[in-house]
């Protein structure tokens, strides 16, 4: 009942959203020729029905997989609606204080007319424009991040010190990746520049920290050979995401459990492929002139409506004595729910929110929708001796852009305190 209710109210917001965006668009221009008019409002449902058409074509497909069209449709849409539903923020309060008055004169017998006072701009025209203007900033922010954001990749840089990392690997250059979603990308060449700065990096070791895929093993195959060409000192492990098991997709309409279970197994396939050691709750000892530390890899432990496949226990039980662990985790709310329970687990490397892939990212303000859900969602966590860190993935899924939350290539730098 409460999600017939969502729904609902959430296509009656769209409903009122879009009236309010026309009503908007004819108040800007109600004093141009008619010409203008009619052409403006010809214009507005156009694009909004044509975007609206195209998106519901796309999500009544979603069963089919996800392609790079698709995408860019959504997010078409996406920034089209919110840019409207910031008019109504604006201008539906305003309504509301002149129902309220209309409602007051019905009562006093008042006429509630004022003479003219000449002014050119009623207060009524001037929210309008304002709303208007207001509402073009998430407009052109969207579409920016889907033009240049979705593959403006940043290198961070992080140095993180531990009083047991073995003086052999003080020093020692982790990178991550994570969430690369290679389903995504409309072409080869994003990848192949974000495999060149990552190998610009020099790192010892490279980790991915999941989401391979969008939902299908081929959507990496195009990409196995950009993959490959990522160099560090040690072979680059990974780990499996929520995405890369194709929970997603009805396979009852492409052959069934046997035809998931295949493409999982060639998803394996394609890590082998390009040279990453896939960690299925499993451990990989890194030896430095005689000295180890050991990096565990567990399969994706989610939360949420997320599924629970990976098993820490016995993950961690093949790590054994080593005096430095490392986690590769996707989902970062298992840190809280099982890792730190494990506290011989020195760093744990997460990624899954991507930081929603819109937000405010300053030095001392950051905001994500995604923190209403996330408690640790991008960034740097600290509990006891403990470390997590959230990667907010280098690629895209959805919204096929970035806003605020770019994609990202992190250095660990491990020091020895």
């Amino acid at each position: 009942m409460s999600r017939l209710f969502s729904s609902f109210f959430f296509l009656a917001l769209l409903v009122v959203a879009e009236w309010y965006g026309f009503q908007a668009i004819r108040t800007l221009v109600q004093h141009t020729s008619l010409t203008t008019r009619r052409l403006a409002t010809a214009m507005y449902w156009l694009i909004t029905v044509g975007l609206w058409a195209a998106g519901i074509w796309a999500m009544s497909t979603r069963h089919l997989g996800t392609t790079p069209y698709k995408g860019y449709i959504g997010g078409l849409l996406l920034a089209l609606v919110v840019a409207k539903l910031v008019v109504l923020l604006f201008l539906f309060p305003e309504d509301l204080v002149r129902s309220v008055r209309w409602v007051g004169r019905l009562f006093t017998g008042s006429s509630g007319s004022t003479a003219a006072t000449g002014t050119p701009l009623t207060r009524s025209e001037f929210l309008n424009k304002l709303a208007l203007l207001i509402a073009g900033i998430p407009l052109v922010a969207l579409i920016y991040g889907m033009v240049r954001g979705a593959t403006d990749y940043r290198v961070k840089r992080v140095t993180l010190r531990f009083p047991n990392l073995p003086a052999s690997f003080d020093g020692f250059k982790v990178l991550q990746i994570s969430d690369l979603h290679t389903g995504s990308f409309p072409s080869k060449e994003p990848l192949q520049r974000a495999v060149r700065m990552i190998n610009q990096q020099g790192a010892d070791l490279v980790v991915m920290t999941g989401d391979l895929v969008n939902n299908f093993a081929h959507e990496v195959e195009e990409h196995i050979e950009t993959l490959a060409g990522i160099q560090s000192k040690f072979q680059p492990l990974s780990i499996l995401g929520n995405h890369d098991y194709s929970d997603y997709v009805d396979w009852d309409a492409q052959g069934g459990a046997e035809a998931k279970a295949a493409n999982l197994a060639r998803i394996k396939q394609n890590h082998a492929k390009m040279g990453w050691r896939l960690l299925l709750d499993e451990t990989q000892e890194i030896e430095r002139n005689g000295e180890q530390i050991a990096v565990i890899g567990v399969q994706n432990w989610g939360q949420r409506g997320f599924k629970k496949y990976g098993d820490l226990a016995k993950a961690h039980a093949t790590s054994g004595d080593a005096p430095f662990k490392l986690l590769l985790s996707h989902d970062p709310s298992h840190w809280e729910a099982q890792v730190l329970q494990y506290p011989d687990i020195d760093l744990t490397l997460s990624g899954h929110t991507h930081g929603m892939q819109f937000g405010v990212n300053l030095p001392h303000l950051k905001w994500s929708p995604v923190q209403y859900v996330y408690k640790q969602w991008a960034g740097l966590y600290e509990q006891g001796k403990q470390y997590l860190y959230v990667n907010t993935g280098l690629g895209f899924i959805g919204y096929p852009g970035r806003v605020g939350f770019l994609p990202e290539i992190t250095v660990f730098e491990l020091k020895r305190a």
